[in-house]
């Protein structure tokens, strides 16, 4: 993510609903959106031209031309192969399993730490309590390698709560889901490069449905962020030229921690029923 990328985001954390909206709009598509005129941006996020214009102030721009020439200046700065990064592991290193797994736990550790230190406080709170909230029905949804910690988030609030869905692949299914879900219910998204169309055509269905949309995605922030009520990055670095899904999973075991914590005794007497049910019937088929 761009300096001025990392400085819209973290600004959307004072900013007001409104300007929040209009900072989605502008990270959805960074930095092509933001080259658009205010009243397009504004269009988009469904506010006035003067709602953009009091977000660049916010951010410290004296007009929204000015913040439209930083854009540009880090375009011009910037080189396209820069956004994707390159592994700097020597071959060295790859061959050496101790060194190996040094330089993995380094690399780990720390975009774990950069992930929860950058992290939305508000966008989390918000995030738990939906998740919390047992008259909101949850659907979850994840990408081709993301689509796994979806699945492991789901197995994990199946536990804690009610009325919890991965949606289907199905077609016919999926289309149901999607078309019954309401005000009450929450669509998890989980959306990182390379994105996928369909999981903004989803968020667009539960916006339409006026359904909460929450959005896991990666610092570069999935086209899906103009849609999404609560946005939660995750740094993807790794060692390899894979992006890594590791901050990932620690952002999604503490929301976990989050809920159960926000569901107390009900979570844990909950936990404790499906433990006496399952060994009682043998309900995993051990033998």
């Amino acid at each position: 993510m761009t300096a001025l990328a990392t400085l819209l985001r973290d600004g959307l954390e004072q900013a007001t609903p409104a300007e929040r909206k209009v900072g989605r709009v502008l990270l959805a598509q960074f930095p092509a959106s933001a080259l658009q005129t205010a009243a397009a941006v504004a269009a988009q996020a469904g506010v006035s031209a003067p709602t953009v214009m009091r977000l660049v102030t916010r951010l410290g721009f004296a007009s929204y031309p000015a913040f439209q020439r930083q854009v540009r200046e880090e375009l011009a700065a910037g080189s396209p192969a820069a956004l994707y990064g390159t592994s700097d592991v020597p071959a060295a290193v790859a061959g050496e399993p101790r060194l190996l797994t040094e330089r993995t736990a380094e690399v780990q550790r720390e975009a774990l730490a950069a992930t929860f230190a950058a992290l939305p406080a508000s966008d989390l709170e918000t995030a738990i309590a939906w998740l919390a909230d047992d008259r909101r029905r949850v659907v979850l949804h994840g990408g081709r390698f993301s689509g796994c910690v979806a699945e492991y988030f789901a197995l994990h609030l199946t536990q804690l709560r009610d009325d919890v869905d991965v949606l289907p692949s199905d077609p016919v299914r999926r289309a149901a889901t999607l078309a019954g879900l309401t005000r009450r219910d929450v669509l998890v998204l989980f959306d990182y490069r390379r994105y996928e169309p369909a999981s903004a055509r989803f968020a667009e269905v539960a916006r339409a449905h006026d359904a909460g949309v929450v959005l896991f995605t990666d610092p570069w922030l999935s086209p899906v962020t103009a849609h999404a009520d609560v946005v939660l990055p995750t740094r993807v670095d790794s060692v390899s030229p894979y992006d890594s899904l590791v901050p990932l999973c620690g952002l999604v075991e503490a929301v976990v921690t989050g809920v159960l914590g926000r569901l107390g005794d009900a979570g844990r007497r909950r936990l404790q029923r499906l433990e006496d049910e399952t060994q009682r019937w043998n309900l995993y088929g051990e033998e």
